[in-house]
């Protein structure tokens, strides 16, 4: 059976950004409240997983800020005993107001979703003019305490992949961790939408980042559970930089995650449709065990393949949980 050790966990369809790589440019339709898990179920099924032997839980989205109380949750699952790493993944903009909560609800750490350093570009990305909040959001998280702080940054090629140098140098400047990733050809709308760009591969911004400063050296992973990213340290610049490419570098052999979607869905691989449905079990009263072994079934049924195929993949990204 595949390893489990991660599980990413969707509090909310609903993002305050409208990214058209990642909800096309039709946007979507949201879930109705009472469709979505209610934090004691996610909190349950948390349980579950790290009775499994999960160690690592994230919060995501959608936008898991827009989540009203969503610090309530954190505080449920820090609680968890065997849990080694609860983070978030935001886009930034509410982050400002709610870092020092976070913090103090026992969240360890968040990444940052951050496609530019440029105010045009980011509403240009985005739809929104709000890159004032997402500085103001970093700032803020990195007072509080939730350290080591990453930024994301989907390349996307003619848009934002001029940019690569200035996030090296932005790694270095506040030591934090700048991670390039391919985009992701999924759904089928936004992929095709001529304005989300082609995607960048890993080998060209490497080669681009050593150009400039020379050889990365590689940093070996810290545990079991670190995640896809490759990471490297950025001679003569101090900086840390990652590369999570699924499509020029697959890492699917390696994969230990499971998605847990806003409505209850567990989705064992990001690029598959297939799901088991935890909700209705949940509501009617499903154990611990009985829960347990829906994880497992799902675990059982995780694609064994060397590389993704996203082709077929409808659903958003917002609606999966990135």
């Amino acid at each position: 059976m595949p390893s489990f050790h991660s599980l990413r966990v969707s509090v909310t369809d609903r993002c305050n950004l409208r990214c058209q790589y990642c909800m096309g440019p039709e946007g979507v339709s949201w879930m109705r409240p009472e469709e979505i898990l209610t934090f004691e179920e996610i909190a349950r099924v948390a349980a579950a997983a790290v009775g499994l032997g999960v160690k690592k839980l994230r919060i995501t989205g959608g936008e898991p800020l827009v989540r009203q109380g969503v610090e309530d949750l954190v505080a449920m699952l820090a609680a968890l005993s065997g849990l080694e790493d609860l983070a978030l993944t935001t886009n930034g903009v509410l982050l400002a107001g709610k870092a020092k909560g976070l913090k103090a609800a026992g969240l360890k750490r968040v990444t940052v979703s951050l496609d530019t350093l440029r105010p045009e570009r980011f509403e240009q990305i985005t739809g929104q003019d709000r890159l004032e909040q997402v500085w103001a959001g970093m700032e803020a998280a990195l007072a509080a305490g939730l350290a080591p702080l990453k930024i994301n940054v989907v390349l996307l090629r003619g848009q934002n992949d001029d940019e690569v140098l200035d996030f090296v140098r932005l790694a270095a400047a506040r030591r934090i961790e700048v991670r390039f990733i391919e985009r992701m050809p999924f759904p089928a709308k936004a992929a095709a939408h001529e304005g989300c760009g082609l995607p960048v591969r890993e080998s060209e911004v490497q080669a681009k980042i050593e150009q400039e400063f020379g050889p990365l050296r590689p940093i070996p992973r810290e545990n079991a559970w670190s995640g896809p990213a490759r990471v490297y340290a950025v001679p003569g610049n101090g900086g840390r930089v990652g590369f999570i490419s699924p499509l020029s570098e697959p890492f699917c052999e390696s994969c230990g995650r499971m998605r847990l979607t806003p409505e209850g869905k567990l989705r064992a691989c990001l690029a598959s449709e297939t799901e088991l449905d935890l909700k209705g079990p949940l509501r009617a009263g499903a154990s611990q065990e009985e829960i347990q072994a829906l994880l497992n079934q799902a675990l059982a049924a995780k694609p064994q393949q060397h590389a993704a195929h996203f082709a077929s993949v409808e659903r958003a990204m917002s609606r999966i949980g990135g």
